[in-house]
């Protein structure tokens, strides 16, 4: 897949296949994985090339939960998330009984009858996650869903994000990459607009030697990552 901005290309030659699971995308600021994931949700289309879900089909095939998730305060959460499974094509008498088996695989089931105003950061973005999967997409694409949460709250995403993994197909994208390390069985890196790496966790942080960067800050998994990119000559975050 090929994606230009006028005379200007933004990626090249993407192939890439996401299995069931959790797939971590990373990459440094101007790699392309906005342009990526634009596409991925439906709000782009591909230069050339194409995205094939398995089992056919397009639409309503995605479920979304942007950086910046806005929610109405006043409205229940129940009913917010059963107005995301309408809005996603599910048929109107469903929508409820959907809401609430979304609810309950986010582990905000016993909130359901509260005002969204009510909840912490945290379950406000699970609060998304329920939302995105309210009409059983094919594929959950998740844009930063960790950013600004506190460390308890990080860690509450991580669990729901490793749990919705064993029964949908998700792409989590983010700049943590401690994220990627603790719920991604696989991980893609977009650099300079190509896909540089794909593979397993395991399989980037074996691109460095173990005694590499003794006594070092970061992780083996964080060196790999940073020689990666290095090599490449991608632009740095």
């Amino acid at each position: 897949m090929t994606f230009r901005y006028g005379r200007r290309t933004a990626l090249s030659g993407v192939t890439w296949e996401v299995p069931r699971g959790v797939t971590g995308l990373l990459g440094p600021n101007g790699a392309g994985k906005t342009t990526l994931l634009n596409l991925l949700v439906g709000l782009t289309k591909p230069s050339s090339g194409e995205i094939v879900f398995s089992g056919g089909g397009r639409e309503s095939a995605v479920g979304f939960v942007p950086q910046q998730y806005s929610t109405a305060g006043e409205m229940r959460v129940l009913d917010t998330v059963a107005y995301a499974a309408w809005i996603n094509g599910v048929a109107r008498k469903e929508c409820i009984a959907a809401a609430e088996r979304a609810l309950a695989e986010v582990e905000l089931g016993n909130r359901a009858g509260d005002r969204v105003r009510s909840l912490s950061g945290g379950q406000r973005q699970r609060l998304g996650i329920a939302a995105a999967l309210a009409h059983r997409p094919q594929l959950v694409v998740l844009d930063e869903p960790t950013s600004g949460l506190d460390p308890g709250q990080r860690l509450r995403a991580r669990e729901v994000i490793s749990a919705i993994g064993a029964r949908y197909t998700v792409v989590l994208s983010t700049h943590l990459i401690e994220d990627i390390a603790h719920v991604c069985e696989r991980v893609a890196v977009l650099a300079q607009g190509r896909m540089a790496f794909d593979g397993t966790v395991d399989e980037l942080t074996a691109l460095v030697e173990d005694t590499e960067g003794a006594g070092s800050l970061g992780s083996a998994f964080e060196r790999a990552y940073e020689s990666l990119i290095n090599t490449l000559g991608g632009a740095r975050d």
